[in-house]
């Protein structure tokens, strides 16, 4: 019985690390807010760190509403491309080099962007995660919370509609 010896725990990592890099790096604003993404297993988390540029209202001082629906919007459309992108990376079959010259698959496209604001975002690091309630062909739907110091007390909430990319030609 002769199985072809697995890849090493490190290559992966490097090429988990380098496609979701890439991916990320791939919009401006993301790099403009400063938003990083923890990657444990296929699992992501958003990081937006505080920034006296996000600040709204400076009298509170609270988080800019707006910010807070960017940060929930691209950490939706970020999971679900590294959803939609997971088999491929893990195969090999998606070369983060690739990715990393600018050979990026195209994004999903935001459809419906719904957000509730449950509580004022204070002046220090906000985190979010996104769940992929639906994800076909053509359309995905995708659930965020954004919180900062406790992950039970929220500071809002969204639920994005994606169009999905229709796979490349080849």
């Amino acid at each position: 019985m002769n199985r072809p010896k697995p890849e090493p725990a490190q290559g992966v990592k490097q090429r988990r690390d380098a496609a979701l890099n890439a991916l990320v790096h791939g919009v401006p604003y993301i790099d403009y807010l400063n938003v990083q993404f923890d990657r444990r297993g296929d699992e992501l988390t958003g990081v937006l760190s505080f920034d006296e540029k996000l600040i709204g209202n400076p009298f509170l001082p609270a988080l800019h509403g707006g910010v807070t629906a960017a940060f929930l919007e691209m950490t939706s459309m970020i999971t679900l491309s590294w959803s939609y992108l997971w088999e491929d990376i893990e195969s090999g079959a998606l070369d983060p080099d690739e990715l990393a010259r600018g050979d990026l698959p195209r994004l999903p496209k935001t459809i419906d962007f719904t957000i509730d604001y449950l509580r004022s975002g204070l002046p220090r690091d906000a985190y979010a995660r996104a769940r992929i309630t639906r994800s076909g062909r053509r359309y995905a739907s995708v659930q965020a919370e954004a919180w900062q110091d406790n992950h039970h007390r929220p500071i809002a909430q969204a639920m994005t509609h994606f169009l999905m990319p229709r796979p490349r030609d080849t």
